[in-house]
């Protein structure tokens, strides 16, 4: 897929081979159209460190990044297994706090680091992993999590921080929405880029009219008296 989540390239495969095996053919027919495209992948855990002669294969594709190769909780193998191949491994579940990042960048397990606000527990940790991958000179991009236009909203602000210097999740509102909650509207501009308000807060209201439109449960809790 492309940044705006629009499909570039499917390959069909044989029911015996794994996905993390067709990946190859998927990027085959992508970087044979697409020379010069920045390509990245997300393996969402899909290997172990035995399988490090097969994840070298990505070397030739000339990736920006492979995605948590190995498993969610771990960074040790991760910077074993960097040390192995050329291409960047950008590490995601593995980070929860800014000790994991540091941990991570230190032991070399990564080159790249995925923040995502919701994950590590706010705003303050999400800038706390921020400020030691800039310590270390490693950039970060902002991942997402199908959010309404109000974490959408938060992900742009933080995605102005300096360090954010890779193409992030966000997206824009009508990629997932018939009609998002917060006015204006999240929208992309043919480059790919988000305009920033100058308006105190994250500059989108929330549209409290829509929200009562497509409630279909309210409960009141009130302190007691």
């Amino acid at each position: 897929m492309d940044t705006l989540g629009l499909i570039i390239a499917v390959v069909v495969h044989s029911a015996n081979i794994q996905d993390r095996d067709g990946a190859q053919l998927v990027l085959e027919k992508v970087r044979g159209r697409w020379g010069d495209i920045l390509l990245s992948v997300d393996a969402n855990s899909a290997y172990t460190l035995d399988q490090t002669e097969h994840l070298r294969k990505f070397d030739a594709f000339h990736l920006l990044m492979i995605e948590q190769p190995l498993w969610h909780d771990d960074i040790y193998l991760h910077a074993r297994l960097q040390k192995t191949i050329q291409t960047a491994i950008c590490l995601d579940e593995s980070i929860r706090q800014a000790r994991d990042a540091d941990f991570a960048l230190e032991t070399g397990a990564c080159r790249i680091i995925n923040i995502k606000a919701g994950r590590v527990g706010g705003f303050t940790e999400a800038k706390k992993v921020h400020d030691v991958a800039q310590e270390h000179g490693v950039p970060v991009w902002c991942g997402g999590m199908l959010e309404s236009g109000v974490g959408r909203a938060h992900n742009i602000a933080l995605s102005t921080l300096e360090n954010f210097r890779l193409p992030g999740d966000v997206s824009a509102s009508k990629r997932y929405w018939k009609e998002d909650i917060i006015d204006p509207q999240v929208e992309v501009t043919a480059q790919g880029t988000i305009a920033i308000s100058d308006e105190p807060g994250t500059g989108y209201r929330v549209r409290e009219d829509l929200i009562e439109k497509l409630t279909r449960q309210k409960e009141t809790i009130r302190p007691a008296s």
